[in-house]
C-alpha cells in the first residue's frame, strides 16, 4: 500500500504500463513510465502523472528531462506532453516554463479533481458532504440499495455495454472495450467494477470503475441506467466504495474529473455538483505541458487540438 510518492497514483504504475502495451502503445519505464502516443497529427510522448523525483532538486529534474527529451528523439516524436502530480501554482508553472515547456493545447488525466480524505471517520466523513448529498445516501440505505462488486470479466463487458448506453444519452465518447478489457487483465483485483442495484428485482442502476493504486483508489469510469434518473443509486456506490476504501487502508480517493470553476459548457460540468457533494477537496495539478521537440510539425497540432477543445467545451 505504501509508496515512496505521497502523491503517486495508477497514472506511474506497472499496471498502467502493462494496460497501454496491451492495447498497442509502446512504453518505456526510465527513467519514468512513458507512453509513445501515434496520432495523425503526429508522434508524441506522453508521461502521465509523473515524472515521480524531488522537484526541489534542480540538478535531478534536469537530469530526468535529459532522459524523457533522450527517448522521445529516439523515437521521432513531435513533442512531449507531460501533466505531472504538481499543484497549480505560480511556481511551478515558472519551473516548467524555465524547463522550456509551453501549456499544452488540451488537458491531460483529470486536472482539476476532488480528493476525499479516507483518513476521516465514517461520521466526519458523512458530516463534510453536502446536506443534499448526506440526504442522497442516507435515502438509499432506506430503500435498500444493494451494492455489489466485481473483477469478472463477464462484468467488465457488461459495463462497457452499459457505458455505451450512457455515452449515447449524454454525449461523451466511452473507452472501447478492448481497452476495459485490457485494464482488467493488467489491474487485475486492482480494477474493481461497483453496480448499485435495486433491492427487490435487483436491477442495475449506477456503475463505477475503480483504480487501485498506492495510496489512492480512483473513480475512473462510470456508467448509468434510466433507472439512476430517480433512484439515489450512485450515491450508495459512492458510499459504498468510500467505506470499503477505509477498510483496505486507502489514504485517499480520487473522484477523477470536474469542470473548472466558471465554465459551464466543460464535459465535466454534469458530474462537477455530484462529485463535489461529498465534501472532499478541489485539488487543481499543473495543466498538460508540451515540450516541442519538431517545431513546424508541432504547429499542425496545435491547430488540431485547440479546434477539439472548443468543439468538446474543454476551456
Amino acid at each position: 500500500m505504501n509508496s515512496p510518492y505521497e502523491s503517486a497514483n495508477f497514472l506511474q504504475s506497472k499496471d498502467w504500463a502493462k494496460m497501454n502495451k496491451l492495447i498497442g502503445h509502446k512504453v518505456y519505464t526510465h527513467p519514468c513510465l512513458m507512453i509513445i502516443k501515434d496520432a495523425k497529427r503526429g508522434r508524441y510522448l506522453e508521461v502521465p502523472g509523473g515524472p515521480l523525483i524531488n522537484w526541489r532538486s534542480r540538478v535531478l529534474t534536469e537530469k530526468v528531462f535529459k532522459g524523457i527529451k533522450a527517448v522521445a528523439e529516439k523515437e521521432e516524436c513531435v513533442f512531449i506532453r507531460v501533466r505531472p502530480q504538481l499543484l497549480d501554482t505560480k511556481e511551478n508553472r515558472e519551473l516548467f516554463a524555465s524547463l522550456g515547456f509551453r501549456i499544452a493545447p488540451m488537458h491531460l488525466h483529470a486536472e482539476h479533481t476532488v480528493i476525499i480524505d479516507l483518513a476521516q471517520d465514517e461520521e466526519t466523513l458523512l458530516a463534510n458532504m453536502r446536506r443534499q448529498t448526506r440526504y442522497e445516501v442516507r435515502r438509499s440505505i432506506k430503500q435498500g440499495i444493494i451494492v455489489e462488486k466485481s473483477c469478472s470479466e463477464e462484468v467488465f463487458k457488461e459495463f462497457h455495454q452499459i457505458q455505451t448506453d450512457t455515452a449515447a444519452r449524454q454525449h461523451f465518447v466511452p473507452p472501447s472495450e478492448r481497452e476495459l478489457l485490457a485494464e482488467h487483465e493488467a489491474f487485475g483485483e486492482n480494477a474493481v467494477i461497483y453496480i448499485a442495484k435495486t433491492a427487490e428485482d435487483k436491477k442495475p442502476i449506477a456503475y463505477g470503475l475503480i483504480l487501485k493504486s498506492g495510496n489512492e483508489a480512483d473513480y475512473f469510469e462510470a456508467a448509468s441506467t434510466e433507472l439512476n434518473r430517480k433512484l439515489p443509486g450512485a450515491y450508495a456506490l459512492q458510499w459504498q466504495v468510500m467505506r470499503d476504501l477505509k477498510s483496505e487502508g486507502f489514504k485517499r480517493y480520487n473522484l477523477w474529473g470536474i469542470a473548472p470553476p466558471n465554465q459551464p459548457n466543460h464535459r465535466y460540468a454534469k458530474v462537477t455538483t455530484f462529485k463535489t457533494g461529498f465534501g472532499g477537496e478541489i485539488v487543481t495539478y499543473l495543466p498538460a505541458h508540451d515540450l516541442v521537440l519538431s517545431p513546424k510539425k508541432y504547429k499542425l497540432n496545435l491547430l488540431v487540438e485547440t479546434i477539439r477543445k472548443k468543439k468538446r467545451h474543454l476551456s
